[in-house]
C-alpha cells in the first residue's frame, strides 16, 4: 500500500489534536507489515524526512499570493497561504499513490486535486466541522466562508471519511453528502509508552509550578473551542489556596487573547496562584504537567475527540471534562473522570448559562481535590483504559484495513 498524507500540521509546527494525529498514525502506518507499505507526508513547512518507509516533505507557499481579494492579502493572508500550499503539495502527489489520506480544510483542496490526477481514493479524516465553529469567524473573517466551501465540497468528494468518534459520524452524516462514502469511526490513539507517569519536580519548578501542593491544570490552545475562558470563569468557586496551571498559548486571535487576560487577572483576586504558562511547550514538559496534576480539566464546548484526555489519562491523573462530542466515549464518568453537562446553544456551541457551567466545573473540581485517593484510583483506571483501547498501533491497524477496503473496491464511491 502506497498512502500519502496531507497535513498543514506536523512536527515541528504542531498546535492542535490534528497535528499529533497525524504524526503518530504516520509513524504507525510505516512501522506495519515489516516496513511493507510506503507512507509519504506532505505538510505545511520545512520538514525534509526520511525513515524507512516513512517520507516527510515540507511544502512552502508560493511567493505573489494576496492583494486582489477584497479586504486584501493582510485580511485573508492565511487563506491565500493555505490555497497557495495546497496547489504545491497537489502537484507533489507521488505518482501510483493508492490513497491520498487529507487532514481539515488546510489540506483538503490539495486532496480534492491531487485524488483524480494520481487516481488514488481520497480519504478525510474528521477532526472538525467548520459549522459547528462559527467563531472561527473571528480569526478568518469572510475568509470563514471559503474554509467552510472547501470543506463541504471535499466532503462530496470523498471516497472514504474516518470519524474519530461516533459523534463525529453522525455529524458528517447529517452535515454533507457523504451518502456515496464509505464511514467507518476510527478514534485517535496514543502512546502509552511515551505517555506516562513520570514525576520530574525540577522541570515543574522551572516553570513556576510548586510539585508539593496538589494542582488543576489545563492544557491547549486559547480558543473559544476549548472553553478555557469558562475555566477560568470557574476559579473563583474553588478554595482560594488551590493551585492552578493554565499551560495556554497561541491565542485564535488578538480580542481572545486579550479576554483570556483579563478573566486570568479577575481569578487571580480569588485565587491568587494562578500559573499562566502562555506558550506552546515541548512534549516532555506537557508530560511532566500532565502526571504531576492533582486533576486534568477539559472545558470544550466543541470537541469532536479530545486526545488531550487520553493524554492525561495515560499520565494516570483523573479527568474533568465537558460531556460534548467525543469526549463521553474517552472519559468514563465516575470511572476516569467526571463529566460536566454542557447545554449549549445550538448556533454557537456556547453553554446557554454561563455561570451555571463554572459553577458545575467547579464542583467537580473541588470534589476530587477534596477526595485525593478517589482522584487516583480514577488516574490508574484512565491509564488502563488508554492502554487497552487507544494504542496507536491498533488505530493504524484499523486505517490500513480500511484503506484496503477502499482500493478493493469494497467500499467508497463506485
Amino acid at each position: 500500500m502506497h498512502v500519502c498524507l496531507l497535513t498543514n500540521e506536523y512536527p515541528p509546527h504542531v498546535y492542535g489534536g490534528a497535528g499529533v494525529h497525524v504524526e503518530y498514525l504516520a509513524r504507525e502506518l510505516a512501522r506495519l507489515d515489516d516496513s511493507a507499505h510506503r507512507v509519504d507526508v506532505l505538510a505545511f513547512g520545512e520538514q525534509d524526512v526520511d525513515d524507512g518507509s516513512l517520507h516527510v516533505r515540507g511544502v512552502a507557499a508560493p511567493p505573489g499570493l494576496g492583494g486582489g481579494a477584497a479586504g486584501g492579502a493582510g485580511r485573508h493572508g492565511k487563506l491565500f497561504d493555505a490555497l497557495g500550499r495546497d496547489l504545491v503539495m497537489a502537484g507533489r502527489v507521488p505518482e501510483g499513490a493508492d490513497v491520498v489520506h487529507a487532514h481539515t480544510w488546510y489540506a483538503h483542496l490539495a486532496g480534492c486535486l491531487a485524488a483524480p490526477l494520481v487516481g488514488a481514493k481520497l480519504v478525510l479524516t474528521t477532526h472538525s466541522f467548520e459549522p459547528h465553529r462559527p467563531w472561527k469567524r473571528e480569526q478568518l473573517g469572510s475568509a470563514y466562508d471559503v474554509s467552510s466551501w472547501i470543506e463541504r465540497a471535499a466532503y462530496a468528494a470523498a471516497d472514504g471519511v474516518i470519524a474519530v468518534s461516533d459523534a463525529m459520524k453522525a455529524d458528517v452524516e447529517s452535515l454533507y453528502d457523504v451518502g456515496g462514502a464509505a464511514v467507518e469511526t476510527i478514534p485517535n490513539g496514543i502512546d502509552p509508552d511515551e505517555y506516562r507517569p513520570v514525576h520530574r519536580p525540577a522541570l515543574l519548578r522551572e516553570h513556576g509550578v510548586d510539585p508539593e501542593r496538589p494542582y488543576v491544570l489545563f492544557v491547549g490552545r486559547v480558543t473559544r473551542q476549548k472553553g478555557i475562558v469558562h475555566l477560568v470563569r470557574a476559579l473563583r468557586h474553588l478554595p482560594s489556596d488551590t493551585q492552578v496551571v493554565l499551560a495556554a498559548g497561541a491565542p485564535d486571535t488578538p480580542e481572545i487573547g486579550a479576554e483570556m487576560a483579563a478573566a486570568v487577572e479577575a481569578a487571580r483576586a480569588h485565587v491568587p496562584d494562578v500559573v499562566w504558562i502562555d506558550q506552546m511547550l515541548p512534549r516532555e514538559t506537557t508530560i511532566a504537567l500532565y502526571a504531576g496534576a492533582a486533576v486534568f480539566v477539559c472545558p470544550s464546548v466543541y470537541e469532536p475527540f479530545g486526545i488531550i484526555n487520553l493524554e492525561a489519562m495515560a499520565c494516570e491523573t483523573a479527568v474533568v471534562a465537558s460531556a460534548v462530542g467525543g469526549i463521553p466515549g474517552i472519559v468514563v464518568d465516575g470511572e476516569t473522570g467526571v463529566l460536566v453537562p454542557l447545554d449549549a446553544h445550538a448556533d454557537s456551541a456556547e453553554p446557554r448559562d454561563p455561570d451555571r457551567f463554572a459553577r458545575d466545573l467547579a464542583a467537580a473540581i473541588r470534589d476530587l481535590l477534596a477526595h485525593p485517593a478517589r482522584a487516583e484510583a480514577m488516574g490508574r483506571a484512565g491509564r488502563q483504559r488508554v492502554v487497552e483501547h487507544f494504542s496507536w498501533a491498533a488505530v493504524a491497524r484499523r486505517t490500513l484495513d480500511f484503506y484496503e477496503r477502499l482500493v478493493a473496491g469494497g467500499a467508497g464511491r463506485p
